[in-house]
């Protein structure tokens, strides 16, 4: 395995707005356009909020922003196409008018509503099924010449954070990296560009929290293995209140924090968060920190 701050050898991800270096941590901001987020903090009531909270975020440092109309929340029901894409499609239009230098990434698993994200100027696609629920995804984003994040989960939008699918042999953390594998290459059947490439290991999604542990432990087995750049999603999540002493999303971000710290010591380059001040400053302490030494 390779040790500590291991890295990808691809040091750029390829974009509908073109190359996005990766020569030091990123973070993407978190914009829920939904009203049932597993966390109240991170809900927008509406287009206008959602691009007020997208324009704070910038500010305090953020890289990209992901927009998502569906909460994929333990217990959390699918919505419809329709209203999915009524959701973030205004606020997709008016960040890319607005912000038209910043790669913005619609959270979504259906390739409607990707289509019409990328029609309004979404450079990104995040994908949290790994192109395992909609086949006709793939090759949209190829289409596009967009960038995609697989993320390792099971099951359907309603089962993939709950526990129902954490059933793993001794070694979770390989079994992760067989299944991105086998996501990678639906990637590469779909005719998508290696460069636009980027995996998450899913932290939370269908692991219970040593699970997650797991997942942050070994992520330089996980680069090592892939060779492609990791973005991680530990924001605030169940595993962090559990492993914090069972506290509330709303006292999860100390426990974020040191868990995005982690990732980057382990070879993470892309950081999905909610609290973008408080991640991009101490990302900045770690990477001057790794720099010296």
């Amino acid at each position: 395995m390779s040790g500590p701050g291991v890295m990808s050898g691809q040091r750029a991800w390829r974009t509908a707005l073109g190359l996005l270096s990766l020569d030091r941590p990123r973070v993407m901001g978190i914009l829920n356009v939904t009203p049932d987020s597993f966390w109240v903090g991170s809900r927008s009531a509406g287009s206008d909020d959602a691009v007020a909270r997208a324009e704070a975020m910038l500010e305090q440092g953020a890289d990209l922003l992901d927009v998502g109309g569906e909460s994929t929340r333990p217990g959390a029901h699918g919505v419809s196409a329709e209203l999915e894409s009524r959701r973030i499609v205004p606020v997709v239009r008016e960040l890319a008018r607005r912000f038209p230098h910043v790669p913005v990434s619609v959270d979504t698993v259906k390739s409607e509503v990707a289509r019409a994200a990328l029609g309004e100027g979404a450079a990104i696609v995040n994908d949290v099924s790994g192109l395992r629920l909609d086949p006709a995804l793939g090759p949209l984003v190829a289409e596009h010449g967009a960038g995609l994040v697989l993320m390792h989960s099971r099951g359907t939008v309603e089962r993939m954070a709950s526990y129902e699918e954490a059933d793993y042999d001794a070694d979770p953390v390989g079994l992760v990296v067989e299944e991105l594998s086998a996501a990678l290459r639906r990637a590469e059947g779909a005719g998508i560009d290696d460069q636009a490439l980027v995996v998450d290991p899913g932290l939370g999604f269908a692991k219970r929290t040593a699970q997650s542990v797991a997942v942050l432990a070994e992520l330089p087995r996980i680069v090592a293995a892939l060779a492609r750049p990791v973005l991680v999603g530990p924001s605030r999540k169940r595993f962090i209140g559990e492993l914090a002493g069972n506290v509330p999303a709303d006292q999860r971000l100390p426990g974020t924090i040191a868990a995005c710290v982690a990732a980057f010591e382990r070879g993470a380059s892309i950081f999905r968060v909610h609290d973008v001040g408080a991640v991009c400053q101490a990302l900045a302490v770690a990477q001057a920190i790794r720099a010296e030494r």
